[in-house]
């Protein structure tokens, strides 16, 4: 949403600027431009042979589409037609430099930058804003759709039939394409996903390791593990050879580098996923007290394998979920997976009306 549009800061090595870690030496910095510089700055200013306050123009779009082109290869592409929705965001500027130097036939939706963004929220987590990007897929009679969101961290899939594809049959698709590359390597994802994705990472030859949501969280366990890759079903996939770094331009060339290798559809790689995981998708409830419902959760679904890495967790053999609360709101979070259609809609009813019970 435009009112919560900004800024990243980053470090060195991609580390996110925050108010425990950078942001205070950042201020400290800017404030002593205005008075009597301290050493840091005065060695600063000696080392580059500028004052602090000096600025240059780089352009940097050639060096980054060389090193987002070294993670695929386009040349063994076939001519895929695929629509690109950048939504007003900056993915219409990085877009057309990256694929003018592959074989991909875009289709162009809401290329120029536009912070109001005039069309759609730039959040393509949400139904209404990916109805004009089917449309336009399925009139177009292209191999796929693609969209991204305001900043272009988060990259989204359309197949060919015009059905979203959910984060976490991503992640496992994604993790199939860079295990064929690198066996056996270790490969994270979020305890909110399906089953989908652990399974995929095994049969691939890989080892699945859980994590709790969050970019934070997953950025500094990369760094501590050896992790070839990481996905999180709201759109976020971080890569080892990205600086541990999340990336919206990676799963697209990826995924693209899957379709060509496979030969098959995008439809057609998700058609065993589909019929074999089914997944509620996140739902929220509005409650007064947190705690309560996680308590009762516990008690309720107390014959299931327990866990609370983040929120509750709860396992048994054919269903699984998990409850977390948000961070900034008075909900909490539900998804739910199962291994047939109507044991999900049965047991997600159920999850449904512990959570619910009272309001």
């Amino acid at each position: 949403p435009r009112q919560y549009n900004g800024v990243k800061l980053v470090g060195e090595g991609a580390l996110p600027l925050s108010g425990e870690r950078g942001m205070p030496e950042l201020a400290r910095r800017v404030l002593d431009l205005d008075g009597s510089p301290d050493s840091t700055t005065l060695a600063l200013r000696a080392a580059s042979g500028r004052e602090a306050s000096s600025s240059e123009e780089i352009d940097l779009y050639p060096a980054y589409v060389r090193h987002l082109l070294r993670f695929a290869e386009p040349e063994r592409w076939p001519a895929f037609r695929v629509v690109m929705d950048a939504a007003n965001g900056v993915a219409g500027k990085l877009a057309p430099p990256l694929f003018d130097q592959t074989p991909v036939r875009r289709v162009e939706m809401y290329f120029a930058v536009d912070g109001t963004f005039p069309h759609h929220e730039p959040n393509p987590l949400l139904e209404e804003n990916r109805e004009e990007l089917v449309r336009r897929v399925l009139a177009e009679k292209a191999d796929v759709g693609v969209a991204w969101d305001g900043d272009a961290d988060r990259c989204f899939f359309i197949d060919e039939t015009g059905q979203f594809v959910p984060g976490d049959f991503v992640t496992a698709l994604l993790a199939q394409a860079l295990l064929a590359r690198q066996p056996g390597a270790a490969i994270l994802y979020d305890l909110r996903a399906s089953r989908a994705v652990p399974d995929a990472i095994r049969a691939s030859g890989g080892v699945p390791l859980v994590n709790r949501v969050g970019h934070a969280f997953f950025k500094q366990r990369m760094r501590r593990e050896p992790v070839l890759f990481g996905g999180e079903v709201s759109g976020h996939y971080y890569f080892r050879d990205n600086y541990n770094a999340d990336s919206g331009f990676l799963p697209a060339l990826l995924m693209f580098d899957l379709l060509a290798s496979k030969r098959a559809t995008l439809a057609e790689l998700l058609e065993p996923l589909r019929a074999r995981y089914f997944i509620s998708g996140e739902i929220n409830s509005t409650v007064e007290d947190v705690e309560a419902v996680f308590r009762r959760l516990r008690e309720r679904f107390a014959d299931g394998e327990i866990t609370e890495l983040d929120g509750v967790s709860v396992d048994y053999e054919h269903w699984h979920f998990n409850v977390r609360a948000s961070n900034t709101e008075p909900l909490v979070r539900l998804n739910l997976g199962a291994d047939r259609g109507d044991l999900m809609e049965e047991k997600r009813d159920a999850v449904l009306s512990v959570i619910r019970e009272g309001a």
